[in-house]
């Protein structure tokens, strides 16, 4: 799988880091301040988000019409553009104090770079959910500071359409001067994978939970599958 391959990118959000029930919790909380009464579970929260997120990829601000959307549904008068905000606002003491690396993630990280590898971040996550990430959460600096060993990362920001358009892998290849068969994309996500394929790369799936429900669709388009990140660093360990 690695053989021949210059290039690594990585997904973030439930790939690198172990992010997406947090989000989950994030919007529990959201949909509690704009008025909803029931008490929602995290899958139908991360359905409802996917869906929608899905729905609004070619806007310019899919985020906004998330929030929007949630803010309608729930019978809040507010904007999106301050929906989101408040989405924000909620995220922070997890984006700086919670989120942390998926285990053995940070051990993957070093031996690629240590074997010559180029790896990067391809995320739909906000610049600054990334720069959280990069200058305050201890968790991530501490193992492996971003800015250290990824010499390219893009966000929701550097792409017109997110996931599953491909635009954001293809700007990574231009910046890094390599073919699309001289890279790897590892994700975690349906989404994340679509894009892969869309994209004409080589995807690597790996495992994570909150992907169960389309768990089946993501082993039939990806090229590999793994459980973990320890699975990842024999792989890694047994290129040469």
């Amino acid at each position: 799988m690695l053989k021949n391959k210059k290039v690594i990118i990585f997904d973030m959000d439930g790939t690198l880091i172990d992010s997406i029930n947090i989000w989950n919790q994030v919007d529990k909380e959201l949909i509690k301040r704009l008025g909803c009464k029931e008490d929602l579970d995290s899958k139908s929260i991360q359905e409802q988000r996917d869906e929608k997120l899905r729905e609004f990829s070619k806007s310019d601000n899919p985020y906004i019409d998330y929030c929007l959307f949630l803010g309608k549904k729930y019978g809040s008068i507010m904007t999106g553009e301050n929906i989101l905000d408040l989405r924000y606002k909620i995220a922070q003491n997890y984006l700086i104090n919670i989120i942390d690396y998926k285990p053995n993630a940070e051990n993957c990280i070093k031996k690629l770079k240590s074997k010559g590898f180029i790896i990067g971040i391809a995320s739909t996550t906000r610049k600054n959910n990334m720069q959280i990430y990069i200058n305050q959460n201890q968790n991530i600096i501490k193992k492996a500071n971003l800015n250290e060993y990824f010499s390219s990362i893009y966000t929701r920001e550097d792409a017109k359409e997110i996931k599953p358009n491909p635009e954001i892998y293809f700007k990574i290849l231009k910046e890094q001067n390599v073919s699309k068969e001289e890279c790897l994309i590892i994700e975690d996500s349906l989404v994340g994978v679509e894009a892969a394929v869309n994209a004409g790369i080589e995807c690597l799936a790996i495992y994570d939970k909150y992907s169960d429900s389309d768990r089946d669709k993501i082993n039939e388009l990806s090229n590999y599958q793994i459980k973990d990140f320890f699975e990842f660093e024999k792989i890694i360990d047994a290129n040469n």
